[in-house]
């Protein structure tokens, strides 16, 4: 990541510099905002659906885009073997500095030292995916670090209701739009802004769909309250 402007706004809110939070924008938004303190939420002020997916871990655990650390952290104190992998180096400085014990400064689909029972992908994690022509590009990587009897859990949203409805029940989706749960993000923070980057929101079906192809059985766990859900892929 050139600009790490996730990593940097971690740090501030870390280390007691908390005056901002990040601002994003995206194709579908002109602007929202990622608030920090979220981001470093206990057990207990994480959703339902996050909460389930951390019941469900077993063994050996890689979360995949751990962020602050939230839930590596709480896999820690529960006594699993888990390991916080994000881009961003910041990220992976405040996981250290809140004590993860083990941590993968990297992309994904360049690790290759360790297998997992566990791939845990939370708050949309499958949204690195970017594009939903690169599935097949991370499910098989993922199924290469996958040990056997390993699991895949994420959650991920249907965004096809934030589009303009007819009256027939049909939706308004761009025809430049390969597929509309990809979106175009780019953040902002105290004024500097990171280059767009692309991520993507999957529905269940087609999740379902893509896994079964590379020999996933999927899962739906359970349905949230804001048309996302929370799935797990285990190899047949």
């Amino acid at each position: 990541m050139q600009i790490d402007i996730l990593g940097k706004a971690l740090l501030d809110y870390h280390r007691g510099n908390y005056t901002e939070d990040i601002k994003t924008y995206s194709s579908l938004e002109e602007e929202d905002s990622l608030p920090l303190p979220y981001l470093f939420r206990d057990h207990e002020q994480m959703p339902v659906l996050e909460q389930k997916a951390l019941q469900l871990c077993k063994g050996s655990v890689l979360d995949i885009g751990c962020g602050a650390g939230s839930h590596s952290l709480y896999l820690q104190e529960k006594g699993y073997d888990v390991t916080g992998l994000d881009q961003s180096k910041g990220a992976i400085k405040v996981c250290q500095e809140r004590g993860l014990r083990q941590t993968i400064h990297n992309n994904l689909l360049d690790i290759e030292e360790k297998r997992f029972d566990t791939l845990l992908l939370m708050m949309n994690g499958i949204g690195i995916v970017g594009l939903l022509g690169n599935m097949d590009l991370y499910l098989n990587k993922m199924k290469s670090i996958l040990k056997p009897n390993g699991q895949i859990l994420l959650d991920s949203s249907d965004i096809l209701y934030m589009f303009e409805s007819d009256d027939d029940g049909g939706y308004w989706v761009p025809d430049n739009v390969n597929y509309y749960g990809e979106v175009t993000f780019y953040m902002e923070y105290k004024s500097e802004k990171a280059p767009p980057f692309n991520w993507l929101y999957l529905d269940f079906n087609t999740l379902k769909r893509a896994a079964s192809y590379h020999g996933f059985n999927c899962e739906l766990i359970s349905n949230g309250q804001h048309n996302d859900y929370l799935a797990k892929l285990a190899l047949q």
